[in-house]
């Protein structure tokens, strides 16, 4: 009986010492301001030799079609992850005027990834999940997730974009997802 008490003393002193201790976790904080430009694309891993993806490649309307939902998807997480000091959003603003001026062309891609989706037997759902969960996981490793993706919105709100097509992605997980370029011919 008393061996019980002493570990569970034990095992309550150590949650108390715990509780004191003050742990880092993987917050975003909002960025600084930069000129609105298309140079925030984070490094893309090299695409496998085009013998190996000829079967399976996307031609590049496709590409557009699937970059341009990733875009969409990549700063839907971001506004959900960059927060300003006080622990509010810091691109909701920003994410809803990136929806108002796109809201067309939203509405056009969505239609567009269909197609795609049911040439290339992609699952919609699974993409869309899979490219909000690979941007996520970038969130605490990527000192630069908020600054990356106030710059991308920075430049698709920029009145010299005039489609969602000229917004590059801030990460293009394509290859890591097994979506490749069709190699020239």
């Amino acid at each position: 009986m008393i061996m019980k008490l002493s570990h569970a003393a034990i095992l309550m002193a150590g949650v108390l010492a715990l509780g004191g201790c003050k742990f880092d976790s993987a917050r975003t904080a909002a960025p600084a301001a930069k000129i609105a430009a298309p140079d925030y694309q984070a490094p893309v891993p090299p695409s496998p030799p085009v013998a190996n993806t000829r079967a399976y490649c996307y031609n590049e309307s496709d590409l557009t079609t699937v970059r341009s939902r990733m875009v969409q998807q990549e700063l839907v997480v971001a506004t959900l992850q960059c927060q300003n000091p006080g622990g509010t959003r810091a691109f909701e603003g920003h994410y809803a005027s990136f929806i108002g001026k796109y809201q067309s062309e939203l509405s056009t891609n969505a239609q567009a990834l269909a197609q795609v989706a049911r040439a290339k037997r992609l699952n919609i759902d699974v993409f869309v999940t899979e490219v909000a969960n690979r941007t996520a996981q970038r969130a605490p490793v990527d000192p630069e997730f908020c600054s990356r993706s106030k710059r991308a919105l920075d430049w698709a709100l920029d009145p010299k974009v005039s489609s969602l097509a000229q917004v590059p992605p801030p990460y293009d997980l394509g290859p890591e997802m097994n979506i490749f370029a069709c190699p020239a011919r």
